[in-house]
């Protein structure tokens, strides 16, 4: 496990955080940030799939506008630089690109899934419906999913978000079920970054529930 760099389609070089599984691969995980880099948590996660027999990724969205980007969760002037590059500064035809470089870079394993979180979650949705070769994608509380609602995954998908999350309302998520009847959407009695054990909001009960049902949803589809 340990930092490299992929080539994106039109040359960029970007860096991933990449972690491999003891045995012979199940297939790869690309793992999406939150709006907060690929931190602490984040490398976490990458190594979770990889102890589940996955080749795990996560690619640094952030690296276009500022390379290592590594924020925490208590500082508001962390949150308001995660907010702006992600929301402002990034391009998201460029960022969908990266993302197809990192699916590309593990294809040789097997079958790839996507799995993100807040922001990331917003991004595996877009992978699943514009980007090849992504066979299947778990989007957690991913905010903005509502408005792009209507359009048509190349994958099966599940989401999950939390019932008591003031980014994204209820409403939002009623919007999503309407519009995708095959798409298994999970709420949970928690907030908003509920999987993250360096949040405020962490929920243990509803971080394994989800991890268990993200778990079962790759092994149906990538194995």
């Amino acid at each position: 496990m340990g930092k490299k760099t992929i080539v994106s389609r039109d040359g960029f070089e970007l860096g991933i955080y990449e972690a491999q599984p003891d045995g012979k691969p199940k297939g790869g995980i690309v793992v999406l940030q939150e709006i907060f880099g690929v931190n602490k948590h984040v490398r976490e996660v990458v190594d979770e799939y990889a102890r589940e027999g996955y080749v795990a990724i996560a690619p640094q969205i952030f690296d276009r506008v500022e390379r290592d980007v590594e924020l925490g969760y208590t500082e508001q002037p962390d949150f308001d630089k995660g907010l702006r590059i992600a929301f402002e500064d990034l391009q998201m035809e460029q960022t969908l690109q990266d993302i197809q470089a990192s699916v590309n870079a593990i294809r040789n394993h097997g079958p790839v899934g996507v799995v993100g979180y807040c922001f990331g979650g917003l991004l595996t949705w877009l992978s699943a419906c514009h980007l090849e070769n992504v066979t299947a994608g778990s989007a957690y509380y991913g905010g903005g999913i509502s408005g792009h609602a209507t359009l048509v995954p190349k994958c099966p998908m599940i989401m999950h978000f939390g019932e008591k999350d003031a980014h994204i309302p209820m409403s939002d998520v009623e919007i999503i079920k309407q519009a995708q009847s095959d798409v298994d959407v999970f709420v949970y009695d928690a907030d908003h970054g509920f999987n993250c054990g360096d949040r405020a909001s962490y929920h243990a009960e509803s971080a394994a529930l989800a991890k268990r049902r993200t778990l079962e949803h790759f092994e149906r589809n990538l194995t």
